[in-house]
């Protein structure tokens, strides 16, 4: 069963959700543990450059559509803006979305600059983003010939990531990562092929207690699969995560935190399920006063 609220009295919900691996799957994420011609019908959510990237299945499209037409979905990503942007959910464009793992806030598809200002100015706790980036590209050439990282990006000067070939890494990369990174106020997250450095004060938790504030919420649904989101489902008063990823890897839980039964696209179902559920508690408790 999964976990109600933590209070009977809750009128009105905002579902806070992470996107890749949690609603919405590439073609390597999408666990398909069946027969061929049992697999779910797809739709496809994003297209990169011609080509299609992202998927649901027809019954997630379904339920989230129902669930934008609330008003209360806010997608929580680490994508950048235009990353965000490839995305079309079905359904209505989400008023609020927090992209750039909290450093940036659309309203009604525009950037929030007020917003913007205010992450520049908390960044000031951790090194600057110049310098950990450096380091980053340092540490693609191991200076071995043996290289193993792919692409290196810089996200919006907020944080980076590399692309790895995961089974080619030289040992203890990894860890000399996260010590680098921990002693400046970063922190690493490891999401399939790619490598995250963020700054520990860059949180998605933080942006979506703002926009449910914005929304004039009286609770909190969330739903993500990494280490980055973790704050996120710690702020939530009710939270799901799917059987996959980061936070399934380390056995992570809290008792308002539910697992999905299923993992990879069918995961996101269940996901785009359970929060409709929690958002559909404002109308019943409101029928029921």
């Amino acid at each position: 069963m999964m976990p109600a609220m933590r209070s009977s009295d809750f009128r009105s919900v905002a579902a806070m959700s992470d996107l890749d691996r949690t609603l919405i799957y590439s073609p390597a994420a999408l666990m398909l543990q069946c027969a061929d011609q049992d697999a779910p019908r797809l739709l496809c959510v994003e297209v990169y450059k011609g080509r299609p990237l992202s998927f649901i299945t027809e019954t997630a499209a379904g339920v989230l559509a129902d669930l934008t037409a609330t008003g209360m979905l806010v997608p929580a990503t680490t994508r950048t803006v235009s990353q965000y942007r490839r995305i079309h959910l079905p359904g209505r464009l989400p008023r609020y979305a927090i992209c750039a793992n909290g450093g940036r806030l659309l309203v009604d598809g525009v950037e929030d600059e007020d917003f913007t200002v205010a992450v520049s100015n908390k960044l000031t706790a951790s090194a600057p983003h110049t310098e950990v980036f450096a380091e980053l590209i340092r540490m693609a050439d191991p200076g071995d010939g043996q290289l193993f990282v792919e692409k290196v990006h810089n996200a919006s000067d907020l944080f980076c990531y590399a692309v790895v070939r995961r089974s080619h890494v030289r040992s203890g990369w990894f860890e000399h990562l996260h010590g680098y990174a921990s002693e400046r106020g970063w922190r690493v997250s490891i999401q399939g092929r790619k490598v995250y450095l963020v700054p520990n004060s860059l949180s998605k938790a933080s942006a979506a207690l703002e926009v449910a504030e914005r929304l004039g919420v009286d609770a909190m649904a969330a739903a993500g699969d990494s280490l980055l989101d973790g704050e996120l489902l710690e702020a939530a008063d009710a939270a799901i995560r799917p059987a996959h990823g980061e936070l399934d890897d380390t056995g992570w839980s809290r008792p308002h935190v539910t697992v999905t039964a299923s993992r990879g696209v069918a995961a996101g179902e269940q996901i785009a399920s359970w929060l409709l559920q929690q958002v559909g508690m404002e109308r019943r408790l409101t029928r029921a006063v």
